[in-house]
């Protein structure tokens, strides 16, 4: 891979607002990343010992009852909501196929291992999220729509 290819790859990243590349072929190993990284900074934070801890949950959730205790108790809220299920590309983020179709799961929901619990589009590819294990819908973090990251809790499951 040469220099100009790379400068294409770099060029599609930004028309396409990713953050993250990566391409892997027998003994080639590239890795681009561009902007803030949070685990980096996150772990900055911990090392200065009294950083207050807000920063580490990034996604805002819109239905928030599900854990009324634990938030103030500690300060990695996601912990007592459940496991979470993060994303594994960038992309926007859709819990149904279609408008007109039904969400793919609610709040209260149970899920099995396989199940799809969204889609992800990138690159105008539409990528399906499914369970990994079975469990309860604790929480839905993103909004439909919305663009994700790398990363980011989509879900959280009991």
């Amino acid at each position: 891979m040469d220099l100009t290819e790379i400068k294409k790859i770099v060029k599609l990243m930004d028309d396409h607002g990713l953050s993250q590349f990566q391409y892997e072929k027998e003994d080639f190993n590239l890795k681009l990343k561009k902007g803030v990284d949070l685990d980096e900074i996150q772990s900055l934070l911990g090392s200065l010992g009294s950083a207050p801890a807000p920063v580490a949950p990034i996604p805002a959730p819109a239905p928030a009852p599900v854990a009324n205790a634990a938030p103030a108790a500690e300060s990695a809220a996601p912990e007592p909501a459940g496991e979470e299920v993060s994303s594994p590309m960038v992309g926007t983020f859709y819990r149904k196929s279609s408008p007109e179709s039904p969400n793919f799961v609610e709040v209260g929901d149970a899920v099995s291992e396989g199940q799809t619990l969204c889609i992800i589009e990138a690159m105008k590819v539409m990528n399906e999220i499914k369970a990994e294990k079975s469990g309860t819908i604790a929480q839905v973090c993103v909004d439909d729509g919305n663009s994700v990251q790398f990363g980011d809790a989509l879900f959280r499951l009991q």
